[in-house]
């Protein structure tokens, strides 16, 4: 049979050559038909006979010699290229409820309108979509979660495979529960870390049996089609403690120690004591510094003083005991109980 095909409008090289490029069917692959005479007619129309059935095929015009693989490995990309579909993956968190996660799968001429959409249900980045990627009808992304966040649909099956079949007519969600790992992980940040990473399926990895997943094992190894980073607050945990092992925090404790010492400068001060009668370990530099620092001030050279000698203490060692043997030293008894009694009753006002 006769068929005619167009190639090229206008502007036609008379001395390229043309080339008949097809495929009987999909399991055959594409051929070079060289033994088909094409006859280039005007206005960029071609003819030729066939004496058979090509499902598809394709007029490849050049005005160079090119090797049969070249033109196989165009007509495999020009085929891809037309049965393909741009698509984009969003991954966002409802603002109010960042442990509720919704993650779309839309063609990329639709990315702009669904985003919108999601804004409107609650839903809001980071992290932002992907960049565009081919997919074609049917095939699959495939992906899961790693670091010390992870996924459930239901709330219960943590850490499996999620996919997401293409169709470029559907919409294509899943609406997932995520929560961290490990709640002592990530200590060095305010929130903790994790990552999904996405899997793209062709139609040639898919099993007969499509609606089974394909095994993770299968893939895991190919380089992945694009990953995004989330992250999820950390929030500070209330446990319910007899009153006999109530904490005090560091911050506190510092506060508390700061009082004590102000407490016991004034009451040194009163007494005028000098800063070498109070016995502490301390380098004379230290000395002039604090004098040199409150010039007037008796009281808060003292603090100042006191202050400086605590820096030098390891933290575990017991400050109450040490300040407690030099306050007797330098013959203040009487301090040295008020301070035990206020210390074993986190007195310090």
């Amino acid at each position: 049979r006769a068929v005619s095909a167009s190639v090229r409008k206008n502007g036609e090289n008379h001395s390229d050559t043309l080339k008949l490029v097809g495929r009987r069917n999909k399991e055959e692959g594409w051929k070079v038909f060289d033994d088909v005479v094409i006859q280039n007619a005007r206005n960029g129309l071609v003819s030729f006979e066939l004496n058979e059935h090509l499902e598809s095929f394709v007029v490849i015009r050049f005005s160079f010699l090119l090797e049969n693989a070249y033109l196989l490995l165009f007509a495999q990309a020009l085929e891809e290229a037309v049965c393909s579909t741009m698509a984009n993956v969003i991954l966002y968190r409802k603002r109010e409820n960042p442990y509720k996660i919704v993650v779309l799968l839309c063609t990329s001429k639709e990315l702009s309108c669904e985003v919108q959409n999601l804004h409107e249900e609650g839903y809001f980045g980071p992290p932002e979509p992907t960049q565009q990627f081919p997919l074609r009808e049917g095939e699959q992304i495939h992906f899961r979660f790693r670091g010390n966040i992870f996924a459930s649909e239901n709330g219960k099956d943590f850490g499996k495979v999620y996919r997401l079949i293409f169709h470029s007519q559907r919409k294509l969600r899943l609406e997932l529960q995520i929560k961290e790992v490990d709640e002592f992980g990530n200590y060095s940040s305010p929130h903790y870390k994790g990552t999904a990473v996405f899997y793209k399926i062709t139609k040639e990895m898919i099993t007969k049996k499509w609606e089974q997943p394909l095994p993770y094992g299968e893939y895991q190894h190919q380089p992945p089609l694009c990953k995004l980073a989330l992250t999820l607050p950390k929030y500070e945990k209330l446990i319910n403690r007899p009153r006999s092992t109530k904490r005090i925090s560091s911050d506190s404790l510092e506060a508390l120690w700061d009082n004590l010492l102000y407490w016991l400068a004034e009451e040194l001060a009163e007494d005028n004591t000098s800063l070498l009668a109070l016995c502490l370990p301390v380098r004379r530099s230290i000395l002039q510094l604090v004098r040199l620092k409150c010039p007037d001030n008796l009281t808060h050279q003292i603090y100042e003083l006191l202050c400086c000698w605590k820096k030098t203490l390891p933290r575990s060692a017991d400050k109450q005991q040490l300040l407690s043997h030099y306050l007797r030293k330098s013959g203040r008894s009487d301090l040295s109980e008020e301070l035990r009694f206020k210390w074993q009753n986190k007195v310090f006002t």
